[in-house]
């Protein structure tokens, strides 16, 4: 006899969920994205200590996303395997110690080594705690609970500019560079979070002892209900995954705003000196590089709110793209630093919005089975973009660049007007119907 569950018992049980879950993993992502795009800070005065050309940066800035892509279908495999708080430690320690090592390069050479080591060392990260998500949120509460995820992208920008320029002007202690000590002192935290992460995370619902049992049987119930559905409508194996059209234009979308996301996040800081009428100083630049992102937070937040509340995915990733296509194109034009970060604070709306609705809305395309490939394989593919993007900046103008963010914008917003999930209708208890 099937159990009956009360409404309000869902309701504490997703509550509980989301304290628990959500600040942690969020925070994670923050130390993992001042990490990944500090670089673009050192630049300031890296750059010249170690006689970097544009061009040699915008490799350096982009080759961390070759080893993450190489690297992100497998790590997302093996967190499948031995879970999630093992593989997110592991990933933690490695790249903080990788980090750290950053600081004490000497050549052009070095830094190609490790910042490749670094996205192979950090592959697999996202992913996973998207993954992880699934395995304790229903689709319904996804939105939401990606987009607080999410939250850290612009929360990494509004710490990582500040702190990371601080640090550069005011420590240089034992006769290394500011930059150095910036690298050194923002790797520590990923490896002693790495080691709290052993004693936090929990791998799935029957683990969690701060869930009663009938919370916990709640859960389970819930989701394997949505996975039962999932089968009817999704390829059941990782072969046939691999065939459907829609997980490739899945990556094409993710694609566009990925490209975009990253470009911006290694150059922004450069862009703004460039455009800098008089002198400003490495902090001044890092303060105004976080507006963009103070705008990203409600955007996010507001955007991933409202689809989980109407259930309307694709209309809120169209809005976004339009608002990334209208500002990206109006930057192209901007001829001073205060009209281009009022220009680009436009597009954070569209940029940062569309982040928690998508990672939400590419789960519905997956069953149980081909979800831990699948969501590593558009995240992974599209991670190319943030290997394109750094580079399009270092070949071209900050205006031309923006011209062509604008484009992939227009061919995002197409791939998301095509793109429709399959639905499932319960017509009586033994009869389903699938919908196309």
């Amino acid at each position: 006899m099937e159990k009956i569950y009360t409404e309000a018992l869902g309701q504490r049980t997703v509550r509980k969920i989301m304290i628990r879950i959500l600040p942690f993993v969020m925070f994670l992502y923050v130390i993992a994205q001042i990490d990944r795009v500090n670089i673009g800070f050192a630049a300031l005065d890296m750059n010249a200590e170690l006689a970097l050309s544009a061009e040699v940066f915008g490799l350096l800035s982009g080759i961390f996303f070759i080893g993450y892509f190489l690297f992100e279908v497998p790590s997302n495999m093996v967190l499948h395997k031995v879970g999630a708080r093992m593989w997110i430690a592991r990933i933690m320690i490695t790249w903080g110690i990788i980090v750290v090592l950053t600081g004490f390069v000497q050549s052009a050479t070095h830094l190609y080594i490790l910042r490749f080591l670094l996205g192979v060392a950090e592959a697999g990260f996202l992913p996973g705690i998207v993954l992880y998500l699934t395995y304790w949120f229903r689709k319904k509460e996804r939105a939401i609970a990606t987009s607080i995820l999410l939250l850290a992208i612009p929360i990494s920008s509004i710490i990582g500019a500040p702190v990371s320029t601080l640090i550069m002007d005011m420590v240089q202690w034992g006769n290394l560079s500011g930059w150095r000590w910036m690298f050194i002192l923002e790797g520590l935290p990923a490896v002693i979070l790495g080691i709290v992460v052993l004693k936090y995370l929990i791998n799935n619902p029957k683990d969690a002892k701060w869930l009663s049992k009938e919370e916990s049987d709640w859960l389970i119930t819930e989701l394997e209900k949505e996975r039962n559905e999932d089968k009817l409508v999704n390829k059941a194996t990782k072969k046939e995954m691999l065939k459907d059209g829609r997980v490739w234009q899945l990556t094409l979308l993710y694609f566009t705003n990925y490209t975009a996301m990253f470009g911006l996040s290694f150059w922004l800081p450069t862009i703004i000196k460039s455009l800098s009428e008089n002198g400003s100083t490495n902090l001044q630049i890092g303060w105004l590089s976080i507006i963009p992102a103070l705008i990203g937070i409600p955007a996010n937040l507001i955007m991933g709110w409202n689809a989980s509340r109407t259930n309307s995915h694709r209309g809120h990733l169209i809005f976004a793209f339009i608002i990334s296509i209208i500002g990206f194109a109006a930057s192209g034009f901007a001829s001073s630093s205060v009209m281009m970060i009022v220009l680009l604070s436009f597009s954070a709306i569209g940029l940062y919005g569309f982040m928690g609705v998508f990672f939400a809305y590419m789960t519905f395309f997956f069953t149980e089975n081909t979800a831990p490939v699948g969501i590593a394989l558009v995240n992974s593919f599209a991670s190319i973009g943030g290997f394109i993007g750094p580079n399009i900046f270092g070949l071209v103008t900050a205006q031309s660049g923006m011209f062509i963010l604008s484009g992939l914008s227009v061919i995002g917003a197409i791939m998301v007007i095509i793109l429709k999930p399959k639905k499932v209708t319960i017509k009586t208890p033994i009869t389903v119907e699938i919908n196309n």
